[in-house]
């Protein structure tokens, strides 16, 4: 596909973009500004994007996606209770931004590979039953990848956008092709602001470490 066709396949797109997509895209970008802000509006915004991309999901036939967006819509309610909780006793918000163990490494790379097999081993059967549409190999990798993210997020772990950094990479030319375009343009802005969002919290990181460490000394 040369430059030109590309172009305008993207005008033509951009055409066709109806509400709902313009609506949770817009609003796909706020949450993913709230969350580098560490701002819990992250989760009520973000409820916004994913029940309207379930259908968008579903209507084309990207069902790997669907059920992202399904799992993005349980993590949101599960990370805004995590987020909004307080020590009873100094009023003081609980989680707090921090970097993974090597324990935990090994754990997100598990919990990404079992999720990659498992949506990976269903769309190969969808494509061949009824969705012949359905990219079994890029739709898992961006799938497992956002799972794993999600999952993070809600922990408030700076390796979140690393994962972040990976779905937003694997969905632009995914949506793109699907002929979501304005979707696509989303994961270009969001695979900007996961870049700083992961520089906003490895420095976010650094220095709740270090004051926790000055803490552990005083005491």
């Amino acid at each position: 596909m040369s430059i030109a066709e590309i172009y305008q396949q993207f005008i033509s797109g951009l055409q066709q973009t109806g509400p709902i997509e313009f609506i949770a895209v817009l609003a796909g970008i706020g949450s993913v500004w709230f969350s580098r802000k560490e701002n819990i509006l992250v989760y009520p915004v973000g409820l916004i994007n994913t029940i309207f991309y379930i259908y968008l999901s579903i209507k084309g036939h990207l069902f790997g996606e669907a059920s992202v967006n399904l799992y993005y819509s349980i993590m949101s309610i599960y990370g805004w209770v995590l987020w909004s909780r307080k020590d009873k006793t100094k009023q003081e918000l609980v989680l707090y931004i921090t970097y993974s163990s090597r324990k935990e490494w090994i754990h997100q790379l598990l919990f990404f590979a079992t999720f990659y097999v498992a949506i990976f081993t269903a769309l190969t059967w969808a494509q061949k039953a009824f969705a012949p549409e359905a990219i079994p190999w890029a739709d898992a990798f961006a799938s497992a990848t956002a799972y794993t993210g999600m999952w993070l997020m809600a922990r408030k772990k700076v390796e979140s956008w690393i994962w972040w950094i990976a779905t937003n990479m694997a969905s632009i030319p995914l949506y793109f092709i699907k002929g979501y375009v304005f979707t696509s343009v989303q994961f270009v802005v969001l695979f900007v602001l996961a870049i700083a969002g992961w520089v906003e919290w490895r420095r976010r990181g650094t220095d709740e470490q270090r004051n926790k460490e000055r803490t552990n000394r005083r005491i």
